[in-house]
């Protein structure tokens, strides 16, 4: 079973290109114009054992917001297409990451229904390598949303707010490897509905 997806978005705004493998070893580069994303990313193509090739042009003179949002966006339906018709996974993974002070913990249902909720920690306002801080719920409500993934980040603890999403990246990358696995001993899909579209 090949779980693989190749997504490429063009808007006004931006232009994404993205190939994505779940059963990976963090091959792959990622470019995305914003330094702090590409790092991120990089985290999670490794922590995630996914290979990730990631390529993004955007009007960054405005910010990154388009850029990282766009990007999100273009994860998540990879993800859901590489998922197939997800039978035979595990479903749901969770983790806690620490990182220096800084501590974060993810759960994820890979459900079929989208939803994000960022809690906990009160990141500091302002931005890392071109990354407002903000970014990090964006980020990741539009992969949950794409994805349809059950998501919930909770920043636990934290005063560097490098260290607060870089734990928060590593958590997710780690609960998402965990939940997309395949299952042994799962037949087809895992719900009593027998669906998870």
């Amino acid at each position: 079973m090949t779980r693989t997806a190749e997504i490429a978005r063009q808007t006004k705004e931006t232009d994404v290109r993205l190939t994505l493998g779940l059963d990976g070893a963090g091959a792959g580069t990622r470019a995305t114009g914003v330094g702090f994303l590409d790092h991120m990313l990089d985290l999670l193509a490794r922590h995630g054992a996914l290979d990730l090739d990631v390529r993004a042009t955007g009007d960054l003179q405005t910010g990154a917001h388009h850029t990282v949002e766009d990007v999100g966006i273009v994860l998540g339906q990879a993800l859901d297409r590489a998922l197939g018709d997800r039978a035979h996974i595990t479903r749901y993974g969770h983790a806690v990451v620490p990182m220096d002070e800084a501590r974060s913990a993810c759960a994820i249902d890979v459900s079929g229904r989208p939803f994000c909720a960022l809690a906990g920690g009160g990141l500091p306002p302002g931005e890392t390598g071109g990354f407002d801080h903000e970014l990090l719920e964006e980020f990741f409500r539009a992969v949950a949303t794409n994805a349809r993934l059950t998501l919930h980040v909770t920043v636990e603890a934290g005063t560097n707010a490098h260290h607060m999403i870089e734990a928060s990246f590593k958590a997710f990358a780690r609960a998402l490897r965990a939940a997309v696995a395949i299952d042994p001993e799962e037949t087809g899909v895992p719900s009593t509905k027998g669906t998870l579209t």
